[in-house]
């Protein structure tokens, strides 16, 4: 045992104990770079040659690829690979302090447990049986930044060379089940525009709400039209969804609105394609007020995550299924796997985690998960590095 890397527990608690959550709000928004820098700082002490990217403009928030083993320029080898960012926490409903590992009814609570600080510090702690053996191929663990808020940490890697390894594993919570199947999703503003008023009288503006009412319609006939079109077997749902989430308009009862907003999520299958579906959507509402006097905007809220495939025959799809005992599945969140997939690595998603504990308060990470998480990434490593 290395003198200098904790022992899981402590290892864990440490990345916990770091606070690294990504969010549009500057309020809550911090960086990720203690937490990198620490595992690469125990990665290091194993032999793993650790490299920080840091994002463009954001020297607090960095990827970290740590690579044992030979560099065979992602013709082979594994990468273990999760972010190191949390979503924010809901301050005063966790029973305990949500950056303190505390153990409670087999379960090891905390922000980021499930959804992953938990698998990347069950990677570092496997890593320790492979320092001082001969690998044919690489063992990189690849930590990123920023997932929970657009992704720009996987997208900075995929776009910034080589991949370190040819297979990877995202630890992302499913349960132990291998998911090689999830949905892509954009997020998107509609904005119509009137033109203010006295509401005594409707001659005295245009009504942005009523010219919503028309948007309304129009994006709901669209969402009928996808879900319609299904294709999307495995998955929990299975057709593409689109969801209004956020409507605003106007200030007062007594003034014509001037302006009204719409914001929507869509979440789509494989082979479908943002720029495709975005294109769709946003015909379908300039049909729906060509007719009218009031103006349109369209905001990217969210330029989207493309939808993630792994063929069922990959050979890291095989022995994840080998190893669980589980045919891979589908799911309907979000991950980096079509980014890591695109780079050239292709792509498992497997973690200890459980997906109904992600962003919740209390997240937890059961100790019955512990083990098991182990047994697979051993079983990995030994096939695709040693």
């Amino acid at each position: 045992m290395s003198r200098c890397i904790p022992e899981f527990r402590d290892l864990f608690a440490d990345l916990v104990a770091c606070r690294t959550v990504s969010c549009a709000d500057p309020a809550w928004d911090t960086g990720n770079r203690e937490a990198a820098e620490r595992l690469a700082g125990w990665l290091d002490e194993l032999g793993f040659d650790c490299t920080l990217h840091p994002l463009p403009e954001r020297a607090d928030k960095v990827n970290l690829v740590a690579r044992l083993g030979p560099d065979t320029g992602g013709e082979s080898g594994l990468a273990l690979a999760g972010h190191l960012d949390t979503v924010p926490y809901d301050k005063g409903k966790w029973t305990s302090d949500p950056f303190s590992l505390t153990e409670r009814d087999g379960r090891l609570h905390g922000l980021g447990t499930a959804d992953m600080k938990g698998f990347l510090a069950l990677a570092a702690d496997v890593a320790r049986d492979y320092r001082a053996r001969a690998l044919n191929a690489p063992l990189v663990i690849l930590a990123s930044a920023d997932e929970e808020c657009g992704m720009d940490g996987a997208r900075a890697l995929a776009a910034g060379g080589p991949p370190p390894a040819r297979y990877a594993v995202i630890g992302e919570p499913t349960g132990l089940v291998p998911i090689a199947r999830h949905k892509g999703i954009f997020m998107e503003a509609v904005a119509v525009g009137g033109r203010a008023g006295h509401s005594s009288n409707p001659a005295h503006g245009i009504n942005s709400i009523e010219g919503m009412r028309h948007v309304l319609d129009a994006v709901l006939d669209y969402r009928d039209d996808l879900a319609g079109r299904g294709g999307g077997e495995g998955f929990p749902v299975p057709h593409a969804t689109l969801n209004a989430g956020v409507l605003r308009g106007g200030d007062s009862p007594n003034r014509i609105p001037a302006r009204c907003e719409l914001q929507l999520d869509l979440r789509f299958l494989p082979g479908d394609r943002i720029e495709t579906l975005r294109d769709g959507l946003r015909e379908r509402v300039r049909a729906a007020l060509a007719d009218g006097p009031w103006s349109l905007d369209f905001t990217e809220l969210f330029v989207g995550t493309p939808a993630f495939e792994t063929p069922a025959d990959s050979p890291i799809v095989r022995a994840a299924a080998e190893l669980t005992g589980e045919s891979p599945a589908a799911v309907d969140f979000g991950t980096e796997g079509a980014f890591y997939n695109d780079w050239g690595m292709d792509t498992v998603i497997l973690g200890p985690g459980d997906i109904a504990q992600a962003h919740q308060p209390d997240e937890y990470l059961a100790l019955d998960r512990i083990e098991p998480m182990k047994r697979i990434l051993h079983g990995l490593i030994e096939r695709f590095c040693v």
